[in-house]
Formats: structure tokens, C-alpha cells, sequence
């Protein structure tokens, strides 16, 4: 067996499987993106054993740990076997004692085993340390409704780098999409999806995202990622009102009523009680245009504050041709200052 350290790890985790040996409700808090979870102890299991190592000792959790994990070794080996790799790649939650003792019985077994020095925990620090160093980020910027997103797979569908942070994060922004999303990954596996997409792209080459907040409905950005984009160029796309209004009703629209108004008394304080009051009644008598109306004020008013903050980045503006994507997105990617 050899150890490995992130960087090479991450890199032949590109052709290799990965076995992550951590308990189940570690893996489930956040994992290396395409591990396999083969625990060497279930969370009851992993208890005891810390328990007793802090209690009696190394050697008698040791011995614990053996009586546990003997009985399981045969089906270890097949869970591996199973997924038609003769090299293997493992690691722990420190690159411990579970991934050396899995990465002893594959070896046992004639697999070509590669340990994670360092285990998750360097993972993690290199999760922290590549987004300290600077990307070639370029944020697409606009108010609510102007479709940045469709922006953004055009630019993937012309083979440029864009990483879709909404789409990662399963949630399309704003206190409506709560109401859209089917759920969200923990931040800790956000981050590492967010990760596993910049190290597979060309550092030399412009990455592409949307403008957000350092939170995306209930996860959030790295930090890092999130200072780098506030100080990289913002490409200001402009769509007319009455295409917004358009847009939203698109993605919105088909929401029940219930969680539409929901959505509204999300932001009522912040709207203010009397337009607040006036969306919902809006929605309740199936006038969804006048509503998105009165919510696309506020939220332009507060995108406008925000985008003012950073005007000495600000690149445009752009305005989108709804019908030709294609023709905006040559227009971001050809632009010179």
C-alpha cells in the first residue's frame, strides 16, 4: 500500500474508485464526491470503539474493533470486487487505522491500494486551501428574472467553464425557491461538489457563475470562492421588465398558491406590510403578473444597492436576447475592457 497526498490522490480518484471506510453518518455529513461508503464500523459500532479507546486504551479497542470487523472481511472484499477496479484508492476520517486496516486486507487480497494521507480532514484543508488562491472567475450579474441561468448553459452548451452554483446547491435562489427545491445538500457536501467541479477545469481558462449571496437557500459558499467572486469582473446582462415578469411566472408559476403566498410572508418584513399584502391578495385572485410585480421592485431596488457596491467591476451592460442565447453568450465570452 502507498499513502498519497491530496493532490495526486484527487487526481487518480479521476480513473480509480474511492472507498471512504468512515461511519455512515460521517459519509452522510459530507463525502468525496463519487465515493463508495464501506464502513468499518456502523455509527453504533464506531461509538463503542471510540468510547473504549478513550476509556481502556488503543489495545482494547483494538481488540473490539477485530471481533467487530472479522465477520465482515469476506463481504468487504466483494463490495470492492464488485466494483471492477484492481486499483483502489481509500482513506479515513485522518488516515487512521480504519483505512490502514481495509487497505491491509485489500492488499492481502491482491488489489493495488492508495491511502489518503491525511484522511478527509487534509481533504477538507485542501478544500479550503485551493479556494485562497486565485481563480479566473468571470460572475454573470443581473437582476432577478434576467435569465442568467439559461446564460449559463448556453456558455456550457459553447464549451466554455461554468459552474452552476444554484444547481449544486439544488436551489434556484431567493425565498421562492424553497418552494421549487427538492432538497438541499449539507453545506459541508455543497463545498465539496463546488470543489470537485473547479478541480476538474483548466485554471488558465474563465470560469463562469452567477452572482450570489454567500448563502444559497440554507447552504453556503466556501469563503474563499465567495471573496474571490466579489472581486472579479461582473458581466451586467439586462432583460425588459415585461420578459422578467415572463420569465418568473415560467419558473414560478405553477407553484400552489399556498406556498407562493408562504414565499411572500418569507420577505414581508423586508417588502414592507401594505405591498406585502398587496402580492398576496394578488396571488389569491390568480393575478400572479401583478404580484411578481410588486416582488421584482423590491428585490431590484435591493439587487441595485448591492451591484453599486461593486461598480468598479461591473463590465456592460449586456442585454440578452431572449430568442438568440447564443448570440449574448459570444458577446460575454469576446468582450474586451
Amino acid at each position: 500500500m502507498k499513502e498519497v497526498e491530496a493532490g495526486e490522490f484527487l487526481k487518480r480518484s479521476r480513473e480509480y474508485p474511492v472507498v471512504d471506510t468512515r461511519s455512515p453518518a460521517e459519509f452522510a455529513c459530507g463525502h468525496i464526491p463519487g465515493a463508495i461508503n464501506l464502513p468499518l464500523f456502523d455509527n453504533s459500532e464506531r461509538k463503542i470503539i471510540g468510547t473504549l479507546y478513550k476509556q481502556q486504551g488503543q489495545k482494547a479497542a483494538i481488540k473490539v474493533g477485530l471481533t467487530i470487523a472479522g465477520p465482515k472481511m469476506a463481504g468487504f472484499i466483494e463490495q470492492v470486487e464488485a466494483l471492477h477496479s484492481q486499483n483502489v484508492l481509500i482513506h479515513c476520517w485522518r488516515g487512521g487505522m480504519r483505512s490502514h486496516s481495509m487497505a491491509w486486507l485489500l492488499e492481502l487480497y491482491g488489489f493495488d491500494v492508495w491511502i489518503f494521507k491525511g484522511g478527509y480532514k487534509a481533504y477538507r484543508n485542501a478544500l479550503l486551501d485551493y479556494f485562497k488562491n486565485p481563480l479566473p472567475l468571470r460572475v454573470i450579474a443581473g437582476s432577478t428574472g434576467s435569465m442568467k441561468t439559461a446564460l449559463l448553459k448556453k456558455l456550457r452548451e459553447m464549451e466554455e467553464q461554468v459552474v452552476d452554483l444554484e444547481g449544486l446547491a439544488n436551489h434556484p435562489g431567493s425565498s421562492f425557491g424553497n418552494q421549487v427545491s427538492t432538497g438541499q445538500p449539507s453545506t459541508e457536501q455543497f463545498q465539496n461538489n463546488l470543489f470537485a467541479e473547479f478541480f476538474s477545469m483548466n485554471p488558465l481558462r474563465p470560469i463562469w457563475l452567477e452572482d450570489e449571496s454567500f448563502s444559497i437557500g440554507k447552504v453556503h459558499l466556501v469563503e474563499g470562492l465567495y471573496r474571490a467572486m466579489q472581486e472579479s469582473p461582473h458581466y451586467l446582462v439586462l432583460l425588459p421588465w415585461k420578459q422578467r415578469i415572463a420569465v418568473l411566472l415560467q419558473e414560478y408559476g405553477q407553484i400552489p398558491k399556498e406556498k407562493l403566498i408562504q414565499a411572500i410572508q418569507g420577505i414581508a418584513k423586508k417588502l414592507g406590510t401594505v405591498l406585502a399584502n398587496q402580492a398576496i391578495h394578488s396571488v389569491e385572485t390568480g393575478d400572479l403578473a401583478k404580484a411578481a410585480e410588486i416582488i421584482l421592485n423590491y428585490y431590484d431596488r435591493a439587487y441595485s444597492k448591492g451591484i453599486q457596491r461593486k461598480q468598479d467591476l461591473v463590465l456592460g451592460p449586456f442585454h440578452v436576447n431572449a430568442e438568440n442565447m447564443e448570440e449574448t453568450a459570444t458577446k460575454l465570452i469576446h468582450y474586451r475592457q
